[in-house]
């Protein structure tokens, strides 16, 4: 089916899916901050399309965060070697999704960090992991390597409509135990086998209504790969949680609700709504080619902005 550009006020509205993933042209990205009825506007479309994709931004680091600012109060980058490890960029809130070191050398296969970003392959929702969660994620490319490293798409909101009414029952007030370390695990479960005591410190884990309403006001899953066990109302063991975690994500990630996004160059931007959608990276050649991209993510300031309160010692069923 094929889909017609639409236009919202000054912008062009390209959709890539019907009702997922949109290219938005006309943002005049060199005069951030933003007019506050532009902002609104971009909402609007975020909250259709949940995953909004720029070109040619020429956005810096500082216009990046600023830009960022004007869609709500921002995380600030997690600090896994502990307080004094210094920031990667100019701001504390940007995070390093690339494949460099401090001193621009490539980070190698087998060390901890190389096996750290092996968990961006798994399908996954940025923050789901943390109890003040992220609304949105806006990432920005500054190298790109010549052939792959895309950022696959899924929408959860139409995944979610799909189920069997059966199913959408079972599901409806189960509350999930989201944690990072157990990403990390499926991803390198050798390295990942212990957590340092700073990794642990920065990142505990957080608890989540499984079913949420999206934006747009769909009923959605709130998934990723972090997504551990179902804690309440009744618990259930790990085995029991985790094949249901990954039927449901198989489900969500069947070819009619996913897109591949490709970035073609230094200032292409991806924005994308955590809250409707799950993403993953896709393989290149880290070893041989950079690829330098940096993220600012949102804290989400909506009625399940601060997840649930779990008492987690209860006997699993």
């Amino acid at each position: 089916m094929a889909v017609e550009t639409e236009i919202y006020g000054p912008f062009t509205v390209t959709p890539v899916l019907e009702g997922f993933g949109a290219e938005v042209a006309g943002v005049p990205f060199d005069q951030v901050p933003l007019p506050e009825d532009m902002i609104k506007t971009l909402t609007t479309i975020s909250d259709k399309y949940a995953v909004l994709i720029f070109r040619n931004t020429g956005l810096d680091d500082g216009r990046h965060v600023a830009f960022s600012k004007q869609l709500g109060e921002l995380e600030f980058c997690p600090k896994f070697n502990g307080p004094d490890q210094p920031d990667r960029f100019s701001s504390p809130h940007l995070f390093d999704a690339g494949n460099t070191n401090l001193d621009g050398s490539l980070v190698k296969a087998g060390t901890r960090r190389w096996n750290y970003n092996k968990g961006n392959a798994l399908w996954h929702t940025d923050s789901q992991f943390n109890q003040h969660r992220s609304k949105y994620s806006l990432l920005l490319a500054h190298a790109v390597p010549k052939e792959g490293g895309d950022t696959d798409f899924a929408d959860t909101r139409r995944a979610y409509n799909d189920l069997p009414d059966e199913k959408k029952r079972e599901l409806q007030d189960l509350i999930i135990e989201s944690d990072l370390w157990h990403s990390r695990k499926l991803a390198a479960p050798e390295e990942f086998a212990t957590q340092t005591v700073h990794e642990l410190a920065s990142k505990q884990p957080a608890y989540h209504k499984f079913v949420q309403q999206a934006p747009d006001g769909r009923d959605t899953l709130f998934i990723a790969a972090h997504t551990k066990r179902i804690v309440a109302p009744q618990a259930w063991d790990l085995e029991k949680s985790q094949k249901l975690i990954w039927e449901l994500i198989d489900h969500c990630t069947k070819p009619q609700y996913v897109f591949s996004a490709p970035w073609y160059a230094p200032g292409d931007m991806i924005w994308w709504d955590n809250r409707a959608s799950m993403h993953r990276a896709t393989p290149f050649s880290d070893q041989m080619e950079v690829r330098d991209m940096r993220r600012t993510t949102v804290f989400d300031d909506g009625p399940y902005a601060h997840g649930e309160q779990v008492l987690t010692d209860m006997p699993a069923a």
